[in-house]
């Protein structure tokens, strides 16, 4: 395969010095001497205008002469070529695209919308121009092609509960899925000449027929780990009051006492609701 090749062509404005000179000096000349020999160099200095090309910083020009490459003009400044040649443009800028939200299913199935955020630039001019057709097009459609590869490969979110405990998932795991998101695309794209300078899941949800459902789920995993923190630190607690209470030999609680006690104060602590007093003024036992 024929790799990019860097030319310098000739400086611009030494040969606009030369078309101005070779154009009105054949000018002047053929009315002072009234000549018409002097339209030949007319007409040469005429043919030499469409050689002259500028090149703006992190712009190129390929050239090709009758459909045979040249090269490429990367450096910034003004210059000729051979006027026959075909100047084509091709900006070596970054450049940002943001995919539509596609509709994919994740590792488990489960259907979600995902689009990408991917930052890129041409780097080789030659595979940009020739090795594909639309270069521009050829970065959306591989870089949708990736994600939703992507998204098959990972779950959404893990769910412990089924025995999906996975290490890497689309929600949680957002370096390591936008590495692994770049450097699928990165590979896509090195056909076209395409360096990837960020690729990132720029959108990311449940797609609608299943948004209200895995929400309930997910407040109701929520929950109950709330509870399990609630009722692991509840437990300390009564613990700790029934030491404290025997070390200081405060009151001595039988097994039943004991018993109401632990009940009574599991459901202050655990309860949803501020509890509200009951005062016994008879025994424990009325």
């Amino acid at each position: 395969m024929k790799e990019e090749k860097i030319i310098v062509p000739a400086n611009g404005y030494f040969m606009l010095l030369v078309f101005f000179v070779l154009f009105f000096g054949s000018i002047a000349a053929m009315i002072v001497l009234k000549n018409p020999i002097f339209i030949i160099s007319i007409i040469l200095a005429i043919l030499t205008a469409p050689g002259f090309i500028m090149v703006q910083p992190n712009g190129s020009r390929v050239l090709l002469l009758f459909g045979k490459y040249i090269g490429t003009v990367k450096r910034n400044g003004f210059y000729w070529v051979n006027p026959f040649y075909t100047k084509k443009k091709i900006s070596l800028r970054a450049r940002n695209f943001d995919s539509e939200r596609l509709k994919v299913n994740d590792k488990l199935g489960n259907p979600v919308m995902i689009s990408t955020i991917l930052v890129w630039r041409v780097q080789n001019t030659y595979k940009a121009a020739f090795d594909v057709d639309i270069y521009e097009n050829f970065v959306r459609v591989q870089t949708d092609a990736a994600v939703r590869k992507l998204a098959s490969m990972y779950p959404y979110d893990n769910f412990a509960d089924e025995g999906h405990d996975e290490d890497i998932t689309l929600r949680s795991s957002v370096n390591e899925v936008s590495n692994a998101l770049e450097k699928e695309i990165d590979e896509r794209l090195s056909i076209a000449g395409i360096e990837v300078l960020e690729a990132r899941i720029g959108y990311l949800a449940y797609a609608q027929e299943i948004a209200n459902a895995m929400l309930k789920r997910q407040q109701a995993t929520a929950i109950v780990a709330a509870r399990h923190k609630i009722v692991e630190g509840a437990v300390s607690m009564v613990d700790m009051a029934l030491e404290e209470l025997g070390k200081k030999q405060i009151v001595d609680l039988d097994e039943e006492r004991k018993a109401a006690m632990v009940s009574n104060l599991m459901v202050i602590l655990c309860g949803d609701k501020d509890a509200s007093p009951v005062l016994n003024t008879g025994t424990l036992n009325h």
